[in-house]
């Protein structure tokens, strides 16, 4: 394992996978339910029972393949068969997912639903597991981790653009909907496995003799739950995660009856974003003259501060005054992309010293689990939240659902993350901590040898 600071190759060749993860996120977030429903013809309760299915199916693989792939061993390493291997599925089943059946049974539809959408999902933890896997392996370096996920983070958020604002235009292009979606999935599919097969062949694995590790799969999963702080980072990041995913399935709803200017998401989603971006590479300098933690509250902070302005005064100010309050979000956004993805690894090391083994797909699995649960809470909360205000679609909102939407906006995803904060505030793992550990993992590897 590497100490040292990494190539520029290494980091691009590791960051650019993540181009295609994100560009896979966003396009289940933004078109698959609407494609199944209008496009496939998928009854919309159905549909969603598809993807809830498809869901429950990836929390379920994520685990196991952390689990598989802590057990691999390979001339090309743990991790990167299944990404290699991975790829080509990914590619296929986008396809796949995205090819309109034509069939005329409901039942056949929800069947192929099913089984596509947990194909495509399963083909993509095969590559995303093993590829977050692989961040504690590449380097030991406190503040190269930082550096290394900032890479990453900057290939994240272009994917995210790309599928925010190419799909639906690409889908237009072709006069037949059925076609642009084949045609859409087809591109980001290829796209999808190229960026892994870069990291693929850029990548290469420390040549490290492995212990063997224990076999049961629920004592390995429950050591996970033994280590304080990644069960602190876990939580802030499941909490943080939960906040934002409620700013991000409200923002429509907020342009669209507060502000009565639907097309104004588009652009304050790519004020966010954008901006997000460019604070990606300034958050890991700063995190290197005050640490990742505090950068990292900083971060959560700064968009909290900004959501509640909106809820105070956007409602009376025009739509630009929320586009620049987008802007200043997206400051504190840029800081909360890397920071977390850097941390882990230092708490995974933690666990190294602690019990001398080195489970770090476990640890993935697991992360990648909690992200899911936030996500599937927070979009418990706004359904829930829109249901008790009396929300109507599609018709002016009543004095009740309009301050909903502003809730769902500001004072909810904030106090989520004040909680987030407190959760961080207690994770221990500073400069001088870390550096004490890799000083105790020496010790306890001299006494082995």
């Amino acid at each position: 394992m590497q100490k040292n600071k990494l190539p520029l190759k290494v980091k691009l060749g590791y960051g650019v996978c993540d181009l295609g993860g994100n560009l896979f996120f966003t396009v289940m977030a933004f078109l698959l339910l609407n494609y199944l429903t209008d496009t496939v013809g998928i009854a919309a309760g159905l549909a969603g029972i598809v993807i809830m299915i498809g869901k429950i199916w990836d929390a379920v693989t994520d685990p196991v393949v952390g689990y598989v792939s802590d057990r691999t061993n390979s001339k090309w390493g743990r991790r990167r068969p299944y990404i290699f291997f991975g790829s080509f599925p990914l590619f296929i089943t986008m396809i796949i997912m995205f090819t309109n059946p034509n069939l005329s049974s409901q039942s056949q539809l929800f069947l192929w639903g099913v089984v596509a959408f947990c194909l495509l999902n399963t083909a993509y933890t095969l590559v995303n597991i093993p590829y977050n896997s692989l961040t504690p392996e590449l380097t030991q370096d406190f503040h190269e981790r930082t550096s290394l996920n900032g890479y990453r983070f900057v290939f994240a958020g272009i994917g995210t653009l790309l599928g925010a604002g190419a799909a639906l235009p690409l889908i237009s292009a072709f006069p037949n909907k059925n076609i642009g979606f084949t045609v859409m999935g087809t591109l980001f599919g290829f796209i999808m496995m190229i960026t892994a097969l870069a990291t693929f062949y850029t990548v290469k694995e420390p040549d490290t003799v492995r212990e063997s590790l224990d076999t049961e799969f629920f004592k390995t999963y429950l050591k996970v739950f033994k280590n304080k702080p990644y069960v602190l980072i876990l939580l802030t990041y499941a909490l943080h995660i939960t906040a934002l995913t409620v700013v991000s399935s409200i923002a429509i709803y907020y342009f669209k009856y507060i502000h009565n200017n639907e097309p104004m998401t588009t652009r304050a989603m790519l004020i966010l974003l954008v901006t997000a971006i460019v604070f990606i590479p300034i958050s890991v300098a700063v995190s290197k003259k005050i640490g990742k933690k505090l950068a990292y509250g900083v971060g959560m902070f700064v968009f909290s501060l900004a959501i509640m302005v909106l809820f105070f005064f956007g409602h009376t100010h025009d739509v630009n005054f929320s586009l620049a309050l987008m802007f200043f979000a997206g400051t504190g956004m840029g800081f909360t992309y890397a920071l977390p993805y850097a941390m882990v690894p230092d708490a995974i090391e933690y666990d190294y010293l602690l019990n001398g083994q080195r489970t770090e797909g476990s640890f993935y699995g697991i992360w990648t689990f909690g992200l899911k649960i936030g996500q599937a809470v927070a979009l418990g909360i706004t359904g829930a939240v829109l249901s008790i205000v009396d929300y109507v679609p599609e018709v002016a909102q009543s004095a009740k659902a309009m301050f909903g939407i502003r809730l769902l906006l500001g004072p909810i995803p904030a106090l989520i993350f004040i909680l987030s904060l407190v959760m961080l505030y207690f994770y221990p793992i500073n400069e001088q901590r870390y550096n004490e550990i890799l000083d105790d993992i020496k010790k306890m590897e001299a006494k082995k040898a």
